[in-house]
């Protein structure tokens, strides 16, 4: 009987250990994010921009959270991050003739409009409706990539 008792507890010191040991990887990881979260985010985002075509949103807005911002700030944050960074892949882009000039200038227009409503809508909307909002849009555009 004292041997499993010994097992038990030595069972239990070892978890705790453990335990202890992912916690403080958790603080030293989140502690490094928070000191050099900008950057973080900057790099990533910019690298999503290029490929994807301004996608870095997508991931702007859960590292922005990550560093403290609600949601609302994290995704009008993301904006700005992502408008500066959309500029910069433009003239790439533009560089290379991948641009067509004629249906950009077709877009815009609507594209300004959807944008002053949106922007309208978030001042209105709750933070966690919008969360949930934002992950079904995720979800949504993820399943149509793969399964088509």
């Amino acid at each position: 009987m004292k041997n499993e008792d010994a097992n038990a507890a030595s069972f239990f010191v070892a978890k705790f250990q453990n335990k202890r040991k992912k916690n403080a990887h958790h603080f030293y990881m989140k502690k490094l994010f928070k000191k050099y979260g900008f950057w973080i985010v900057g790099i990533l985002t910019g690298i999503a921009n290029g490929l994807f075509g301004s996608g870095g949103g997508i991931l702007a807005v859960p590292l922005l959270k990550y560093l403290g911002l609600d949601q609302k700030k994290a995704q009008a944050t993301s904006i700005s991050i992502t408008a500066v960074l959309s500029v910069a892949s433009l003239a790439v882009y533009l560089s290379r003739g991948s641009v067509s000039l004629v249906s950009t200038l077709k877009y815009i227009p609507f594209g300004l409009l959807g944008a002053l409503v949106g922007s309208q809508i978030l001042k209105k909307i709750k933070p966690d409706a919008l969360k949930v909002m934002f992950a079904i849009v995720l979800i949504i555009t993820g399943l149509r990539l793969v399964f088509r």
